[in-house]
């Protein structure tokens, strides 16, 4: 490629190179307990993810799998090929699974400690703090590595208790909720988060998961690694500081499990911590049961609807949906069935242009309207 032609370095634009990152996602990338990631490469804006490890799909390309698309991410069948075909040394090893347990197997240890051997970071989102443990703390400083542990709260004396500071917040809220965990609300939050700021809405997404602060979300907490007793006030400080320090026209709220999960509850703090005037519902049609949680029948969005709406003082504004294991022919039908039975509108924001996305967020905040940038001829 010829230096007219070739795209600047972040160096040669001023600005800071992000971290070269491979992440370990073995037997699960493109699965639910994948779904960090399946998050990363599609959006990263702290790290440039070069590679993800799953043996059990080496070879192929990472956006083939999740949706169909090249994007030059290969999948590896080990650290020693991702360090191999690494053009450029890596910087840090992501732990890129995200199962129930939250806990690493015997052999996940090897592979993060081996990680660590070879000078890189390692970046943990699960909720085993891996700097409490003393042979990955002495592995830190004998490789002079750092661990990151995402999901770690502040300590007990720095939390914060919920204080109704939220009511005082004017710019309009939205939360993306769902029927079920890892049903893609992170996704849903990200890609209109990106398509209300491209039209000219300053949009600022407020995290509440681990995938969403690795990726880059500049506000936020893990809300399931807060003591229930501070959840709702961290999550209302984080809401109050993007507001105060990013004055922006409208908030996203990424969701956390359900509120008619089981286990997963967190949605009951966005709902208090957040109080979002408009909800977006994401709900995975072809899904029989709760991921998970075999035992446990997936609700329908009429009676998640309706929870959602008897517990706060919100409104559900729009559907959308998660195509797994669907056709685009079913998708379509889902998004015409849908609309008819609940009266609001539906897509799927992966798969659909992101108008009709945006037209929830109008149709729930029509003062948005003048924050748009005026045509000019």
């Amino acid at each position: 490629m010829s230096d007219s032609t070739r795209s600047a370095s972040p160096e040669e634009t001023g600005q800071p190179r992000r971290p070269r990152a491979i992440v370990f996602c073995e037997a699960n990338f493109g699965q639910i307990d994948g779904k960090t990631a399946n998050g990363l490469v599609r959006n990263s804006e702290r790290y440039e993810i070069i590679s993800v490890i799953d043996s059990q799909l080496a070879g192929q390309d990472t956006g083939i799998v999740l949706d169909g698309v090249s994007n030059g991410i290969p999948l590896c069948m080990d650290l020693d090929e991702a360090m191999k075909i690494a053009v450029v040394a890596p910087d840090a090893f992501i732990v890129g699974v995200a199962p129930t347990s939250g806990l690493l197997s015997g052999g996940e240890r090897k592979v993060l400690l081996d990680a660590m051997s070879r000078g890189l970071n390692l970046i943990n989102g699960l909720h085993e703090f891996l700097n409490d443990d003393p042979e990955f703390a002495a592995a830190a400083a004998i490789c002079e590595v750092e661990i990151v542990d995402v999901r770690r709260p502040r300590d007990k004396v720095d939390l914060r208790m919920f204080t109704g500071a939220i009511l005082d917040v004017d710019c309009p809220r939205l939360a993306v909720l769902g029927t079920d965990g890892a049903i893609g609300k992170r996704t849903t939050a990200a890609v209109l988060t990106t398509a209300l700021n491209e039209l000219g809405v300053h949009a600022v997404l407020v995290g509440t998961g681990q995938t969403s602060l690795i990726q880059g979300a500049r506000y936020g907490v893990a809300l399931d690694a807060v003591p229930a007793q501070f959840v709702t006030g961290e999550l209302e400080a984080a809401v109050v500081e993007a507001s105060e320090r990013e004055s922006p026209d409208v908030i996203i709220v990424e969701g956390q499990g359900a509120l008619s999960h089981p286990t997963y509850l967190s949605s009951t703090a966005i709902l208090r911590g957040s109080r979002p005037a408009a909800v977006i519902l994401q709900h995975a049609p072809a899904r029989k049961v709760i991921s998970d949680f075999p035992n446990f029948p997936m609700p329908t969005p009429a009676s998640e609807i309706k929870l959602i709406e008897t517990f706060a003082d919100t409104k559900v504004v729009g559907l959308t949906l998660n195509h797994e294991n669907m056709t685009d022919a079913e998708v379509t039908a889902a998004i015409t069935l849908y609309e008819l039975e609940l009266g609001i509108p539906a897509t799927d924001a992966l798969t659909r242009p992101t108008g009709r996305l945006l037209d929830m967020v109008f149709a729930a905040f029509p003062d948005l309207d003048q924050k748009l940038p005026i045509e000019t001829t």
